[in-house]
Formats: C-alpha cells, structure tokens, sequence
C-alpha cells in the first residue's frame, strides 16, 4: 500500500471536515477515533444479510457488536436477526431501508453484502454518513463507480476494507504463494491462468408473483426497473431456498444488469491474487482479448436483446497483456484456483492447497522468517474482519484496500466489454479509459434509475 493510501489521523479530521460530516464528536466517531469508552468493542450493522451477508456477520461478532441488520427480504431479515440473538444473546434493530442504518450515530462501521448494483450507492452513503465500511466483493458493477468510492474515501477519509478474504485467509496459502515469488522461486513469472469455472445458462424464465415478503421494487434499486422472473424449481444446497432460476436472488450473479457473472465473482478473488502477486496492484493490463467464449443469448452492439434468460458469458478464455510482457490467462476451464509460471518452475494455489515443486522445496528450503509477514504488512490478522477492525483503530487503510481492487476488478470488467463487444480492448491504465473505442468506454459506467441516485 503507498504511503499516499494511508490517512493520519490529521488528514483523517481535515477529511471529515471537507466532506461536511456531521457530528466529528459524537459517540460513533469518538470510538473509531480510539476514545475511552466503556465498550471498545465497535459497533456494526450488516446491510444484505442472504449467504455472504450472514457470513460475515456471522464471523465478526467475536470483534463487534452488531446493533441492526437490514434486508429488503422480511423472511431473510427476521431469520438472521434470530440467528445473531443467538450469537451475541442481544437482538439488533430490524430494518428493510438501509437508510435508517445510516441516520443512526451510535453506529461506526456497517458491513454491505447486497447484490453488486447497490453496493457504491450504500457505500457512498455510508461514508458520508460517518461510518467506516466493509463492503462485499466485487466491490462495484462498473469502472467509474470504482473511481467514485476512491474519491470518497479519500475526501471523508473512512477506512475502507473489500471483502477479498483471501488476502487475510484460507490459511496463508495465497500469502505463501506470493511470499514464494518474491523469493524467486519460480524466477521471473511469465505467465499465471486463473481458473474461475464457468456458469450455466438458463431456459426461458417466465414473469412471476413476486414472492411474499420481497420488496422487489427496493431490490431492483439502481437497476432498471423490469418485472419479477422465476421458474418454480428451487435451489439447493448454498444458496438454497429459492426458485433455481429466476432474476432475483441467488441468480443475480448471472445478468450483467446487477453483476458480472464468474468475471466479477471468482474473478474477483483470483485475479486480485493474481495482480497482487505480480506487484501490479497500482496499474493496470495494456489489452485484454476475449480468445473465446460463449455467452449464452444474442448481442447486439454489447446488449442482450432478449431479458428472459442469463446474459453473462457461460465460458471464457481471456487473455490479459500486463507489464513486463507477463500474460494472465483466465479461463472457466480446469481446477479454480491460480497457476504461476516463471523461468525456474510453477506451482498451483487455490483455498484448499497449494502444490509443485517450489512448495515441495519449501522442506529443505524454506522461505526466510517473516516473509509472510513482508507480503501482508505486518503480523497476519485473525481474519478480514480483524484486519478491518485494526485499520479503524490505526486509521489506515486495511489489507483489502478499494485503490487495489479496483485495479484488479478493472481487468474482470474490461473482460466483459471485450466478449459484450466482441473485440479486443487496449486500455490506457493511467487515465483509466478504452483507446480508440467510444462504444467500448460507455460501458464504463452506468445511470442509476431515477429515485435512486446517490445522494451526494
């Protein structure tokens, strides 16, 4: 992280007061601050609770206490707000409008888990309503957005944690990964192929009752406003509990108006190792080149031209032109998880293991005490949410930092334009736009639908 990222806790007031925040004293503020208060523990709100939102919660009650849950779904609200009595043996205030979270002072950081559509609205907000954030991963559906959220973080100076936990977890395997590069074990890296699987399109998926309990019309939010679609089949297993297909729900990763499908899912985590590795967190590819893929309805001039059926791309072979003429491939094909090729060797990191030879050397040869420690920046943190919480108290930016990802997520979000488009895309990483292509550099941004721009 540059010196620049990183906010004193000077820069942290005069950031505050250019933004116009209200209330620098108050209780909220006071605690992230490091004030004497009878209860250090920060306090959280969780806004999105389906799946990841639960999740993190879920993890960070042993650092805070949660005071409010929010969801537009009332059966997935009333559910974990009886899960976290549970946890924390004290029930937190129950809302479907985010925005009550936000009006609330006694509140220091909150954590989004929503679909990918809402999260540079709330996160915005957020920060401008004085709270620090951790927001899910990817952290935004559009380039500018990426740019908009590092300006606020910036002008308010709130600390600001992205929910790639592989950075903090899955047992240091990524940080040994990295920490075996910058060794030179594998020499000079050449090459490195994220697998990030492929989807599965969907049959015709009809208009359906909106199911009891949703506010379909909050849910859509940002998004264009389009009639609920489901098909009776349910899903299972992660996820599980509503209809298999539909353009809701657990589905939401599958149409490029709320996501990006598995380029901006698992893109997100692998690529950001990826880009991480290769130091390469603070620029950006030179091209990107859809070598094939499969998207699973027509296109026309980048839009799908029917809206009944998934619209991101079932499989992919992309490749990505970085600096010092390495080559990232990412594909759906083959084990998820991260192949490094260098000069001297390669070897294969996912969540689960982390295997070839440089790892089998590791035995006779193992790397220099703190290496882990060089790559993260310090003593590994217990979990994301620690690593979030110290970068409240210290005021400096945690290890999943917005400057960094969005550098990364730029290359998933260029990887769609490129296959929605059908061409090649040759980027200029400094002034963060498509060379040469109008067409291509409207896709860098997205209008909000009118009554839920951010309010600003």
């Amino acid at each position: 992280m540059s010196t620049s990222q990183k906010m004193s806790r000077r820069n942290f007031i005069q950031g505050v007061a250019f933004a116009g925040a209200a209330g620098i004293l108050s209780p909220s503020l006071n605690r992230a601050m490091g004030y004497e208060s009878p209860n250090e523990r920060p306090v959280f709100a969780t806004i999105g609770l389906r799946n990841q939102g639960w999740a993190i919660t879920n993890k960070s009650t042993k650092f805070a206490d949660f005071a409010a849950l929010a969801d537009v779904d009332e059966n997935v609200l009333g559910a974990n707000v009886e899960k976290l009595v549970k946890k924390q043996d004290k029930k937190p205030d129950a809302y479907k409008d985010y925005r009550k979270v936000l009006d609330r002072q006694d509140i220091d950081a909150v954590m989004i888990a929503t679909p990918d559509h809402w999260h540079t609205k709330i996160a915005v907000e957020a920060m401008l309503a004085g709270k620090d954030v951790y927001c899910e991963k990817p952290l935004t559906l559009t380039i500018d957005e990426g740019k908009l959220i590092e300006k606020m973080v910036k002008q308010t100076g709130r600390v600001f944690q992205v929910g790639t936990m592989q950075r903090s977890e899955s047992g240091q395997r990524f940080l040994q990964a990295i920490a075996l590069i910058r060794d030179g074990r594998i020499g000079k890296v050449q090459k490195v192929t994220c697998g990030i699987n492929g989807m599965e399109g969907s049959p015709k998926i009809p208009e359906a009752e909106v199911p009891e309990g949703l506010d379909y019309e909050f849910w859509l939010g940002p998004a264009p406003k389009v009639a609920y679609r489901a098909l009776p089949e349910m899903r299972e297993g992660y996820g599980g509990g509503v209809p298999l297909y539909s353009n809701c729900h657990y589905s939401f990763r599958n149409w490029h108006e709320y996501s990006g499908g598995k380029l901006t899912d698992w893109g997100a985590h692998h690529v950001d190792i990826a880009c991480w590795a290769l130091g390469a967190t603070d620029t950006g590819p030179s091209k990107i080149s859809p070598v094939s893929y499969e998207l699973p309805v027509e296109y026309k001039d980048g839009h799908p031209v029917v809206n009944d059926q998934y619209n991101a791309a079932t499989s992919f072979r992309i490749k990505v032109d970085m600096p010092e003429d390495v080559e990232i491939i990412i594909t759906s094909e083959g084990d998820n998880g991260i192949l490094f090729e260098g000069t001297k060797g390669r070897f294969f990191v996912n969540r689960g293991k982390i295997v070839g030879a440089p790892v089998e050397a590791l035995k006779d040869n193992p790397l220099p005490d703190g290496a882990i420690e060089a790559v993260y920046g310090g003593k590994v943190s217990e979990n994301h949410t620690a690593n979030f919480i110290e970068g409240m108290k210290s005021r400096k930016q945690p290890i999943s930092d917005v400057w960094s990802h969005n550098r990364m997520l730029e290359i998933c979000h260029l990887s769609n334009i490129a296959m929605r488009l059908g061409r090649d895309l040759n980027w200029d990483p400094k002034k963060r736009e498509i060379i040469g292509d109008d067409q291509a550099n409207s896709f860098l941004s997205r209008e909000n639908r009118k009554g839920y721009e951010i309010n600003m």
